[in-house]
């Protein structure tokens, strides 16, 4: 999981799931408590989607 996909891509990573933001990656300080909350739970979810993949290679794994 990373804010900033470029930089990942540059090192290597070999499964990217973007985030949000630098200073928030993983949740938004403007929605409500439960829009967070289903937020987190959608970026955590395609992160673990991401492990369990095969991949060749680099991939990104769009969240949205």
């Amino acid at each position: 999981m990373c804010t900033i996909v470029p930089i990942s891509l540059t090192v290597g990573a070999n499964r990217i799931v973007p985030t949000i933001a630098i200073p928030h990656p993983l949740g938004n300080p403007n929605l409500d408590p439960v829009e967070e909350k289903a937020l987190r739970r959608k970026l955590v979810e395609k992160a673990l989607v991401a492990l369990s993949s095969e991949v060749d290679g680099q991939e990104v794994f769009e969240a949205f």
